[in-house]
């Protein structure tokens, strides 16, 4: 697995050394606190991190730390997920950033040059997105990037309080992506302007 790069942020593959900015990335903010992520708690870092590479080793996930290139901090992390290939689809998500990172271009940064390497590297036909129906900043995000709403499955997951989501679900597919690269080339350039 390699980095991904923009002008604005690195991918760079989840590993261990990872562990101690991703620590202080959710501490800015306090983001264990949202009960509908899976921000891991203090402490917990390093077994979040460990259960990625796990996935990763399964083939199930292409787990990332974000870069934030200006400050070179580690701003959170984000991942493929739910891997299949036939028809070569995946989801990205498990994406968190610090507070400080939060409404900012970072994540428009981050999803484009995911979705830029899904459909133009990995030959994907579908991108998929998730997120818990009481997520509404996250639903509102991703609506921004051009996904499509495509419904909401009833008591899902459970999130990390052992409660039921629901979670809503989007996508973009490869014949859409024309569109939604040149909406989130415009978008990133007037967030960065």
């Amino acid at each position: 697995m390699t980095s991904l790069e923009n002008a604005h942020v690195t991918l760079e593959p989840l590993s261990p050394s990872h562990v101690p900015e991703l620590e202080r990335a959710a501490a800015d903010g306090d983001l264990w606190n949202l009960w509908f992520t899976s921000v891991p708690a203090p402490g917990g870092m390093a077994d979040y991190v460990d259960k990625a590479l796990l996935g990763r080793d399964a083939g199930l996930m292409r787990p990332f730390a974000i870069r934030e290139k200006t400050t070179g901090q580690i701003a959170g992390t984000t991942r493929y997920y739910d891997i299949v290939p036939d028809p070569a689809r995946a989801a990205i998500g498990y994406t968190w950033y610090a507070k400080r990172w939060q409404k900012s271009h970072l994540n428009t940064a981050c999803k484009h040059l995911l979705l830029e390497n899904a459909f133009g590297n990995l030959g994907l036909v579908a991108v998929e997105f998730h997120t818990d129906s009481y997520n509404f900043d996250s639903q509102r995000a991703i609506e921004r990037l051009g996904a499509k709403r495509e419904g909401v499955l009833r008591a899902h997951k459970r999130r990390p309080d052992g409660s039921l989501r629901d979670t809503v679900c989007y996508s973009v597919l490869a014949s859409e992506w024309p569109d939604v690269d040149r909406w989130l080339r415009m978008r990133l350039q007037r967030l960065t302007a």
